[in-house]
């Protein structure tokens, strides 16, 4: 226990830093203390707990479930989103609050990493505010754009659009999502553009990418890359239950392997795990298990999703085993 001179010092000095705003430098200053006394003092008065800080949560902030989440599933950023339990709102919601993480954690230099034909993508690209000045990064579209003439707006419009917002250079891979046959994957990959984006993944450092499930999205077969209901068939008799760029894993995060593989073009999901920065951006009930063998593939490290997505999240880990 310190003397009480020191308690009483202690005391004047939290005073002064809690209740009257004055700064380190200002304390030290009035009381002929050096800043580094006063430093060590404040410190001292939150082990003698005669400061005790506590956090008031807001309403709607669900930064415990946050937290929880990050520690099972070994994520470097957990975001869970209040919103209600309606699809469009879900969407909505997420994607503005990637769009803010995005916002707050962008370097200069960044080579952001986009999977095409996301509709969470697109909320974040609708919510995104400008950035003031140039970072020179690029917007690199990491799995193959094109599709049918008014789906290819979509991809486009996402990855350009992002560009212009952070005010940086697009790269665009010319080339389907999904091919008729790996024979012309040889082919296309002799296209200097389609080279020269693929040249560009091992530089990626940091990813946005939906969370898709074997039912394909709404958003997704009307771009026409997606695999016949014979193939989908193929793969959930494979037991994958979810894709990240069309790349397909089951429950448990293990890659799905099928010759259905060798017709996308995009990154795949062992470049993926090399990415410094994953931003998994999904979250309903019907991605549940998609975006479960996600995290349990380590497939992404940064997850934003909604509260309820989050909650039965946090529920299977504690209930399963999450090595």
């Amino acid at each position: 226990m310190a003397r009480i001179d020191e308690l009483r010092l202690m005391t004047k000095i939290a005073r002064l830093y809690y209740e009257h705003d004055m700064t380190q430098p200002e304390i030290a200053a009035q009381l002929d203390l050096s800043q580094a006394s006063v430093s060590r003092l404040l410190k001292r008065a939150k082990q003698e707990q005669i400061v005790r800080v506590t956090v008031n949560v807001p309403h709607g902030i669900y930064s415990e479930l946050e937290e929880q989440l990050q520690k099972a599933y070994k994520l470097k950023e957990a975001v869970v989103v209040d919103t209600v339990e309606h699809s469009d709102q879900i969407l909505r919601d997420i994607g503005a609050a990637a769009a803010y993480y995005l916002e707050t954690t962008l370097r200069s230099g960044d080579v952001i990493g986009v999977s095409s034909w996301s509709a969470t993508l697109l909320a974040m690209v609708d919510a995104l505010q400008p950035l003031t000045r140039p970072l020179g990064i690029r917007v690199l579209q990491i799995l193959g754009g094109l599709g049918s003439p008014s789906a290819e707006v979509y991809a486009s419009r996402l990855v350009g659009r992002l560009a212009d917002l952070v005010r940086g250079e697009a790269v665009l891979l010319p080339a389907p999502g999904i091919v008729g046959s790996p024979t012309a994957v040889p082919i296309l990959l002799e296209d200097r553009y389609v080279r020269a984006a693929m040249s560009l993944f091992d530089q990626v450092t940091i990813a946005l990418v939906g969370i898709g499930t074997v039912e394909p999205s709404g958003l997704l077969a009307s771009s026409g890359n997606i695999f016949s209901p014979e193939e989908l068939n193929i793969l959930r008799a494979a037991g994958a239950v979810g894709d990240i760029c069309l790349r397909f894993f089951d429950a448990s995060g293990i890659p799905v392997a099928t010759p259905l593989n060798e017709r996308v073009i995009g990154m795949n999901l062992e470049q993926l795990r090399h990415v410094k920065r994953v931003v998994g951006i999904a979250g309903g009930k019907q991605k549940l298990s998609a975006i479960r063998g996600a995290l349990l593939g380590r497939f992404i490290n940064v997850l934003v999703t909604d509260r309820f997505t989050a909650q039965s999240l946090l529920h299977m880990a504690r209930v399963g085993d999450v090595a």
